[in-house]
């Protein structure tokens, strides 16, 4: 989601004349776009300010947009006095008005709905993999989470306007279309006549693009997964093999305290259901330790899980009391040597599953997608079907190409270009 938000106003700036630089200091105008997710993210946010302080132009202007906007609001410009803008993520549009008068102060928090979708201009060129997001907010208010303060209600984008950006990414480059949301499968939009569109409509319509090669979809919720999305893992090929669903905990006792709906008898149920309707289809996954009132035994429930499901890509965090949440109150807070413990347990276990699954991808062949060269400058890296990065010695990469992997370790593969 930040991915194509920063796209979007980049195209915005462009559009009013300016160009990117990546030097601070050449800088006319410089915004943090940010994500209030975990604690630590946000006090990177004002760390980084700090450093753009001392660094950019006396006359340059620069502020934050995004979710630690609209979670700081006007604090911010106590806590940087200096600072232009305070725009949250469903604001930026607005950036252009502080352009006619940088000497104003702008904040705008307020959650209003998906004007900036209408407001933005479009984007000239795409990536190869474009970022649709259909819609926004979320609606589970689980205990932990600030999204539904941050971003507001769920709210469905309109059908239509959704596959015309998907069909403008596609003519401007894009071959992989990657459809987002906060709870992306709970995608319900009723048009005029009184028709229901759902995500399943969505990839039918998109995988109808000759141009379209690959589509994906995050993130997932467990209980909003239906029968039809199910079996279009089935029926449409260039969906890809690949699901991230957040389980969180394997505890049912601290998914209850979470208000997260679901057992693990019916988790399992919707996993199963995807591995027969796609016999390769592999699953990741979130998952938070230290929770409030975890135990040790609900701590190993969770290590439990991941070595049943055999997550082969999955995020784990330390919980993080997020200000606006339930969670945050509790009383039963864990102790941070405690979280961390469980964490290097944890990590070390998904990490091992990784690996095993890296190792057992030796000598097959897929399909990947071309992403550009390393940090060495001497190195391709692509993605498999799996979201795996393949690094490939290549004097003319293509941008799909058939790869067989050829090494492996926890964090890549290695593979040749085939014909």
């Amino acid at each position: 989601m930040n991915v194509y938000d920063g796209m979007r106003i980049a195209a915005m700036l462009e559009h009013h004349g300016f160009e990117q630089t990546e030097n601070v200091s050449d800088a006319d105008i410089i915004l943090l776009n940010t994500c209030s997710v975990r604690a630590k993210a946000t006090d990177k946010v004002y760390s980084a300010l700090g450093r753009i302080r001392r660094a950019k132009k006396p006359n340059a202007i620069y502020g934050i947009v995004g979710c630690v906007a609209r979670e700081s609001g006007a604090d911010a410009f106590r806590k940087i006095r200096d600072l232009n803008f305070v725009l949250g993520p469903q604001s930026y549009h607005k950036l252009p008005e502080i352009l006619n008068d940088p000497n104003t102060k702008l904040l705008d928090i307020n959650l209003g709905g998906l004007e900036k979708f209408d407001e933005l201009p479009p984007i000239t060129k795409s990536p190869h993999v474009a970022y649709i997001p259909i819609q926004e907010g979320c609606n589970h208010c689980c205990t932990y989470c600030i999204v539904p303060y941050t971003r507001g209600p769920e709210i469905s984008r309109p059908y239509n306007d959704i596959l015309a950006e998907i069909m403008h990414s596609a003519t401007v480059g894009a071959i992989e279309i990657c459809l987002l949301g906060q709870n992306v499968n709970g995608y319900k939009y009723t048009d005029e006549h009184g028709k229901t569109y759902r995500l399943s409509d969505i990839i039918r319509d998109v995988a109808k693009i000759d141009s379209v090669k690959r589509i994906r979809f995050t993130s997932s919720y467990p209980t909003e997964m239906t029968d039809d999305l199910i079996d279009l893992f089935r029926t449409e090929p260039k969906l890809l093999p690949f699901l991230n669903m957040p389980i969180q905990s394997g505890s049912e006792h601290i998914l209850q305290r979470m208000n997260r709906p679901y057992d693990l008898t019916g988790y399992m149920d919707i996993i199963n259901k995807f591995r027969t309707a796609r016999p390769d289809i592999q699953i990741s996954s979130d998952f938070i330790v230290g929770f409030p009132g975890e135990q040790d035994d609900d701590f190993e429930q969770t290590i439990n899980i991941a070595k049943n499901v055999r997550f082969i890509n999955s995020y784990s965090f330390k919980y993080s009391p997020r200000p606006h949440t339930a969670a945050a109150l509790m009383p039963d807070q864990i102790p941070e040597n405690i979280k961390s413990e469980r964490l290097i347990k944890l990590d070390s276990v998904l990490n091992e599953i990784q690996r095993e699954f890296n190792l057992s991808c030796i000598d097959k062949t897929f399909q990947c997608l071309y992403e550009g060269v390393d940090k060495t400058g001497t190195h391709h890296i692509y993605r498999t079907p799996y979201m795996q990065p393949c690094i490939v010695s290549t004097e003319q990469p293509k941008t799909l190409a058939n790869i067989k992997i050829t090494s492996a370790n926890k964090s890549c593969l290695h593979g040749k270009i085939i014909d």
